[in-house]
């Protein structure tokens, strides 16, 4: 009996604990001891902290919930993380991102494991916390903060990030070029390739196209090295302000990029360039030469580092930890392996095992295999095992959000749409654990839309928008809960600007709505099409109801003949839509007060030098506001950022406005 009972305890032993240390703003599951994981979450603050320090922003939002893994042996490690060339990767960590959470998996061993996701985190906390900018800036600041190194007492930036193993992956690998930047053996020092390589021309820098993305291949490496030493130049120059007012000039008011440059930095476009140049060769980037004490992977230390206090220590960050049961920390990792293809077979068939034991079953093996079910379209096999994960646990936030997307996804290729009230409740549920989950707001507006109610999908279009204001699928689902709620003016503003979008499908999308805005006006229904038009097109899933389409279901009404209705006179309305066309402006100013006493419009007092403006909103509450929760009638005296439409008396109408 004794021989039993020792035996049990040893084989409990040896099974592996698993803890969940939670921070303010980060979750770490983790199978080493309660020190190193709360270590990991409260670098992650640091880092979240530093950014917003970094540029200027008072609030960092982290518009997608982040789920961090960390594993204390290097080998489980290699067995989750994703093949090369049939080899595991060998940076210490790996960034996955998705419609639902963030997945970030740490090689707990390293002892500076989170550098390995410095570029992708920069790029993450860009997406959801700035305004659109030209690539060059994103990947500059990305490799700029790839550089960030903590020591006992400060932060340090500014070091050469292409000496340091790490991976920039968005999303799973899908290619080689995507596979290779992966693999940790190091990317060429972006020193060195200055120093060799003939430079590209600035205008040709501030104008490519380049851009990351999920699947996409990588930028040349030149391009990230000059966006990198431009950023660098910039934020040594304190110029970080100018260059807001340049993207101003650039996104809003369409000036040409030489104009922009002179205008913002007051120099021409050759003297900017020599001042990066000469500013690059200034630079010292020899190999730094820690003491023995520090980690062997510290940065190149140019001679003008970055250095400052930090934000606060590991001891200041307070963290909670719980006991996570093996059952479910297994379902929690096979869940993240779902998402690299490679993994996704063996994790599929652990999950399924767990599910089908009782004394194995958990929510998370549910949830988890919903979702797969959901990427091959098995709508009712998803529901099945979301049906299972809420009785286990019917206060699950991703239970609840596997329900909506389930939902979201049902009304592909003209299905009819299930569970859309269910779907809107466990939404409710999914934003009060994650009130700043974006992707959450914006399926609460298609259902919203869906289901009738415009002016609530107004309201979660705003919020879904403020929260991920890069998103132009969001703004385009935003424009049509404004035409659904029949707000013109608001929709052609955004229609307005979204027709120049650079991403074509956005761009014709707009282009289609603005056509039709003077027959919904007039009719309450778009013109009749030839064929319909595909639906991806319209911002939301392929296959979906538009607004176009919801309006003539709950209309019945079909735009018909004049011989069918001769009160109607489609000849009557203009072939092209009247739209504002003056130009949207930007400006740098000091506001004032504010003039609500006509609510829901406002006047907003903004002063510029000498020079006041009285800006007006028709209704302040659906106007766009970046950097502030809401509009408040209340401020006063505060720096802030403005786009308008100028009128004749020196005056003009909101487009947005972003508190400083």
């Amino acid at each position: 009996m004794i021989a039993v009972l020792l035996a049990a305890m040893s084989a409990h032993a040896a099974e592996p604990h698993w803890l969940r240390i939670s921070s303010d703003h980060f979750i770490v599951l983790t199978d080493a001891n309660q020190k190193k994981g709360h270590e990991i979450a409260a670098r992650f603050e640091q880092m979240r902290a530093v950014f917003g320090e970094l540029l200027m922003r008072k609030q960092v939002r982290m518009g997608e919930p982040i789920e961090i893994i960390a594993l204390s042996d290097p080998a489980k490690y290699s067995q989750l993380a994703p093949l090369i060339n049939g080899q595991p990767l060998t940076a210490p960590g790996f960034y996955l991102s998705g419609e639902d959470q963030v997945f970030i998996v740490l090689n707990a061993s390293d002892p500076d494991c989170w550098r390995a996701i410095e570029h992708p985190l920069a790029r993450y906390f860009l997406d959801y916390n700035y305004p659109p900018t030209q690539p060059w800036f994103d990947e500059g600041v990305a490799q700029y903060f790839a550089s960030l190194y903590f020591t006992p007492l400060k932060t340090e930036l500014g070091g050469d990030p292409g000496r340091l193993p790490r991976q920039d992956m968005r999303s799973s690998p899908t290619d080689n070029a995507s596979a290779s930047r992966m693999n940790g053996a190091g990317p060429q020092p972006l020193g060195e390739i200055l120093g060799h390589a003939s430079w590209m021309n600035l205008p040709d820098l501030l104008q490519s196209k380049t851009h990351v993305a999920s699947g996409e291949a990588p930028p040349d490496q030149l391009f990230a090295a000059q966006s990198w030493i431009l950023v660098h130049y910039l934020v040594s120059q304190n110029k970080l302000s100018e260059t807001g007012t340049y993207f101003g000039l650039v996104e809003l008011q369409n000036l040409p990029v030489a104009q922009a440059v002179e205008q913002a930095f007051g120099m021409p476009m050759a003297q900017l360039d020599s001042a990066v140049k000469n500013y690059f060769h200034a630079l010292k980037l020899a190999p730094a030469s820690p003491p023995p004490s520090m980690p062997p992977n510290k940065p190149a230390v140019p001679e003008r580092l970055n250095e400052s206090a930090l934000p606060f220590s590991i001891d200041e960050v307070s963290t909670t930890a719980n006991q996570v049961p093996l059952a479910e920390a297994t379902a929690l990792v096979d869940e993240m392996k779902l998402r690299i293809p490679e993994r996704r077979e063996q994790a599929t068939q652990e999950l399924e095992h767990l599910a089908s034991d009782e004394r194995t079953e958990t929510a998370v093996s549910h949830r988890a295999l919903a979702w797969a079910h959901i990427q091959k379209g098995e709508t009712k096999e998803a529901f099945e095992e979301l049906n299972s994960a809420v009785q286990i646990s019917s206060s699950d936030p991703w239970s609840r959000f596997g329900l909506a997307l389930a939902s979201y996804h049902s009304g592909e290729k003209g299905a009819k749409i299930q569970g859309l009230a269910n779907m809107m409740e466990s939404l409710h549920i999914v934003i009060d654990r994650f009130p700043e989950f974006a992707e959450a707001y914006n399926m609460l507006g298609w259902a919203r839309l869906v289901g009738g109610g415009a002016n609530a999908a107004v309201e979660s279009m705003k919020m879904a928008v403020q929260l991920s204001p890069r998103n132009e699928q969001y703004q385009l689902r935003f424009a049509e809960a404004y035409l659904a709620a029949r707000k013109w003016d608001n929709a052609t503003a955004l229609l307005d600007r979204l027709a120049a979008s650079q991403d074509v499908h956005v761009a014709a999308a707009a282009k289609k709505d603005l056509h039709d805005l003077p027959y919904l006006k007039r009719f309450g229904i778009p013109p009749q099409e030839d064929s319909p038009p595909k639906q991806e097109a319209s911002g939301g899933v392929a296959g979906k109801t538009s607004t176009h389409d919801k309006i003539k279901r709950e209309t019945g009404d079909e735009p018909g003949s004049a011989d069918e209705n001769p009160e109607i006179q489609v000849t009557e309305v203009p072939a092209a839509p009247r739209i504002d066309k003056r130009s949207i402006k930007f400006l740098k100013a000091k506001l004032l007060s504010v003039d609500c006493s006509q609510a829901p419009s406002a006047i907003l007092l903004v002063s510029k030098g000498a020079a006041t403006l009285k800006l007006r909103t028709a209704d302040y509450k659906s106007l766009v506001v970046m950097g502030a929760d809401k509009f408040s009638c209340e401020w006063t005296n505060l720096p802030v950022n403005v786009n308008y439409r100028a009128d004749a008396k020196g005056g003009g109408d909101l487009v947005s406005v972003e508190v400083q």
